[in-house]
């Protein structure tokens, strides 16, 4: 099995010694650089062919959150996934850090068991945002004064009555399993309807997915 190609971005030696130790010991996942700013996070994303960053938001000269935006923007970083790791899980950073592209946000608390298998999730392709995470975007949805916009994002009006069906319940945060329990319908199926709402949408991946369904008002009520 090839392994995951992982960098590490913090600013904290300390803290990037630690993630070192527990990726390590992982036999799918190996470390290839470590970055105590974002611009050195862009450049070793580049030089070492990583699979995924493992990004801190809070660095000096270039953040987390550019350095995501720089990543997912070039063509020639295609195929590297961001997972976002932070202590600070407000509603602005959460936003931001989708915006930017970041195909995972989760915080510093968690369990190393859930760490190791937030980046094996994430570098196969899924969304994951940690529970406080989810509650950010819905809440910074709920809570926005303006009205939305009429006009949907670009892809919406294509999406089919149950591809709009299952963007929804992804913006609630069901997986493909849980999804298929809900609809009757095997997650094979499932995951068809998402990676077909995705190319519809121009949604990088499930998370870009989540953030474009709540600014189109298509998980209200999920």
């Amino acid at each position: 099995m090839t392994p995951i190609r992982v960098v590490l971005a913090d600013d904290q030696a300390l803290l990037r010694a630690t993630f070192r130790l527990l990726l390590d010991a992982t036999d799918d996942v190996l470390v290839v650089g470590e970055a105590a700013t974002g611009a050195e996070a862009v450049r070793l994303a580049r030089s070492t062919l990583a699979d995924l960053v493992l990004m801190d938001i809070r660095m000096p000269e270039v953040d987390g959150i550019e350095a995501t935006r720089r990543i997912t923007a070039d063509e020639a970083l295609a195929g590297v996934k961001v997972l976002v790791l932070t202590t600070f899980e407000d509603d602005e950073l959460v936003l931001s850090a989708l915006r930017a592209g970041a195909s995972g946000f989760l915080g510093k608390g968690v369990e190393p068991e859930a760490l190791i298998d937030a980046i094996r999730t994430v570098a196969a392709g899924d969304q994951l945002l940690s529970p406080a995470a989810t509650r950010a975007v819905i809440a910074s949805v709920v809570e926005r004064p303006e009205p939305r916009p009429r006009t949907e994002p670009a892809g919406f009006a294509d999406l089919t009555a149950r591809e709009r069906e299952i963007t929804a319940l992804v913006a609630a945060g069901l997986s493909n399993t849980e999804i298929a329990g809900r609809l009757y319908i095997s997650p094979a199926t499932a995951k068809t309807h998402v990676n077909r709402a995705m190319l519809k949408t121009g949604a990088r991946d499930r998370a870009q997915l989540v953030y474009l369904a709540y600014e189109a008002g298509l998980a209200q009520g999920a």
